[in-house]
């Protein structure tokens, strides 16, 4: 089998170290691999299938020889350092909001638009960790019987926000749980804001900075996202994203009006037949998908599929998965798998 050379730029934060276990897991096909971040990370080591490889310093010339790069590190690092990746022949599958929305740039969720990958430029756009998880649901209802309408409503993990926003969450845990009120408050709703919110027991309803419309950017990068994924430009969605006190996971309400009819057990089934995803819906058993039991799962998983009773052809369900792993590193390296597949790396 042909191995690739590949290159993982911001290793050392959460996306680059599940990226690390997802590649290992799945036998992606590696040759050499660099690992690559900020100049303050340069020399630290991470063991990969028994190996230590040293962290490099993410620079133009550190892509030398490189066949498909992984970034990791954020829009200002990848609009930086993307382009001169593939100047130096790399094909590059960016986890960032850098070139999602950009004309003619490949948006892929490989069960839901691998054709967008035709004719990629060399820059692949992986979306929002929230759109991912909506679209793979949404896909075999819009084929089988055309969405009319979508509102979603996300309560999304603060690993989301990044490793600092998971330790800020414990730290002001522990505080309140011994009766402390000197916690951190740094990063909710997001780093920089003016005003701080406290975290732990608590929900914050905005994620990233307030758009002119008065919805979030995170709830702008969902409608946005969907529709070009989709291929559905003038689809009618709107999205509430909420940031709730759990350390990994997002989960979805997510309400749906269809051009045709469609029970709840024919979208059961449906669903069921559906690439990537997995069905936990037993009333009986108090069966549905919950983060907490899902941490570490590539799947999108699906519950309390009801019908809505208050609209003509209506749907509600439920949709749950691993932020870190599928809103992301996985999707990055299921993109790598299918370019393969194709022939196209």
């Amino acid at each position: 089998m042909k191995k690739y050379n590949v290159a993982i730029v911001g290793a050392t934060g959460m996306v680059g170290q599940s990226l690390v276990q997802v590649l290992q897991e799945r036998n992606f096909p590696v040759g050499d691999l660099k690992l690559l971040a900020s100049s303050r990370s340069v020399n630290l080591t991470i063991e990969v299938s028994g190996k230590e490889y040293r962290v490099e310093e993410a620079k133009p010339e550190a892509f030398e020889g490189v066949d498909i790069a992984f970034f990791s590190a954020g829009e200002a690092i990848s609009r930086e350092l993307a382009p001169e990746a593939v100047r130096r022949g790399a094909v590059v599958v960016d986890n960032s909001n850098a070139f999602r929305m950009d004309e003619g740039m490949p948006l892929v969720v490989p069960e839901v638009n691998p054709d967008a990958l035709a004719g990629h430029q060399g820059i692949i756009a992986n979306p929002n960790c929230s759109t991912i998880q909506l679209v793979v649901a949404l896909q075999p209802l819009q084929e089988a019987v055309g969405l009319k309408r979508v509102v979603v409503a996300s309560y999304q993990a603060v690993s989301g926000a990044g490793k600092e926003a998971v330790d800020e969450l414990a730290a002001q845990t522990r505080a309140i749980l011994d009766g402390r009120d000197d916690f951190p408050r740094e990063r909710f709703p997001h780093g920089g804001a003016k005003v701080q919110h406290q975290m732990a027991f608590n929900m914050v309803p905005q994620i990233d900075v307030l758009t002119e419309n008065g919805y979030s950017k995170e709830e702008m990068k969902i409608i946005r996202e969907t529709r070009k994924i989709m291929g559905l430009p003038e689809l009618k969605i709107t999205s509430t994203t909420v940031r709730v006190p759990v350390f990994n996971g997002h989960s979805e309400a997510v309400n749906v009006e269809f051009e045709k009819p469609l029970s709840a057990e024919d979208a059961r089934e449906l669903l069921r037949k559906a690439p990537g995803i997995i069905i936990i819906d037993d009333m009986d058993e108090l069966a549905y998908p919950m983060p907490a039991v899902l941490d570490g799962r590539d799947e999108v998983f699906i519950g309390r599929i009801r019908a809505d009773e208050s609209v003509e052809n209506g749907l509600n369900m439920w949709v749950v998965a691993d932020n870190i792993r599928k809103g992301a590193a996985t999707n990055s390296i299921q993109i790598a798998e299918t370019l393969i597949a194709r022939g196209q790396l």
